[in-house]
């Protein structure tokens, strides 16, 4: 026989028993992080840096890129990083909240990287191999080597460089002076 009581318990054994899988799914990427947050900073480039907002939440910070060479030399560029809870089958999710003129940064943000797509064609996507340390590096490569102008997502950036390199180098040089002054 069913009662209330009886009822009330199985329903809140139902209850923490969810929260229990939630939160062992969250302890996962949360101990993931502890570890890789350590390596992160003990590997990263000499041109970036890490801020956490709030140091228990590993899973949000900000990387702060100042490139010392090439088109963006002289800017200061935060990209907001979100770590889901689904990772490291799932790549971070990463925001540009600098505005600039980028080939692979459109004005919304959105960063153009293979390694933060769940699949890619060039079969460079996000593997659970790959770690934090990976896509610090390679969001700072977008403004050296990585550059890619074949593939765009701003488009518009990526023509101008191809028709006008001078033109291209001086819209650049507008955008950081004017949005990524350090």
């Amino acid at each position: 026989m069913i009662t209330l009581r009886g009822k009330l318990k199985k329903d809140n054994d139902v209850s923490n028993s969810k929260s229990r899988d939630t939160n062992k799914r969250v302890s996962i990427r949360d101990k993931l992080l502890v570890r890789e947050v350590q390596e992160m900073e003990q590997t990263l480039p000499s041109t970036c840096q890490i801020v956490f907002d709030d140091p228990n939440r590993l899973h949000e910070f900000t990387l702060v890129i100042v490139p010392d060479e090439g088109y963006w030399v002289g800017g200061r560029f935060h990209f907001g990083i979100y770590v889901t809870e689904d990772y490291n089958m799932a790549p971070p999710q990463v925001k540009c909240q600098t505005k600039l003129w980028h080939p692979n940064i459109n004005e919304d943000g959105d960063v153009c990287l293979s390694l933060l797509r769940q699949s890619s064609i060039d079969g460079l996507g996000w593997a659970p191999t790959r770690k934090l340390k990976d896509v610090v590096w390679g969001v700072n490569s977008l403004f050296t080597d990585l550059l890619n102008f074949d593939d765009p997502l701003n488009r518009e950036a990526a023509e101008l460089f191809l028709v006008d390199k001078e033109s291209f180098r001086h819209k650049v040089k507008e955008y950081v002076t004017q949005y990524a002054k350090r």
